[in-house]
């Protein structure tokens, strides 16, 4: 069975940072794209950042560009998204997820695995 467990969200004031992970199991992780994406309160789901299986390659969201950074551990089965300089506007629950293919990129439909979510929360 596969699980995608994220951990790390909490409040914070503007500038601050966290750090998410997202731990896998139930699946082969190095053979799956895996991705961070975000849905505010009255807002629809955007992509933040995603991760090639070889950790070549990664691609974030312009709104995050230098501030996050995507990684993953493939021998502890976890991805990570450090966020540093966080905005009011990176308020948003943050999902982790995965897909069957090598890469995936931010688009939605090519992750069949999703997370619960963690929440984060930016004050000014």
């Amino acid at each position: 069975q596969v699980q995608l467990v994220e951990s790390g969200g909490g409040s914070v004031q503007a500038g601050g940072s966290l750090r998410l992970s997202c731990a896998a199991s139930g699946y082969t992780y190095r053979r799956y794209c895996m991705g961070w994406f975000r849905q505010a309160p009255g807002k629809e789901r955007e992509g933040v950042a995603c991760i090639d299986t070889v950790g070549s390659t990664t691609i974030y969201a312009d709104s995050v560009k230098g501030r996050f950074t995507i990684s993953q551990d493939n021998a502890k089965n976890t991805l990570y998204l450090q966020m540093n300089s966080l905005k009011p506007e990176d308020s948003a629950m943050y999902y982790c997820a995965s897909g069957p293919y090598s890469y995936c990129g931010l688009y939605q439909s090519n992750y069949n695995y999703w997370g619960q979510g963690t929440q984060v929360t930016v004050s000014s």
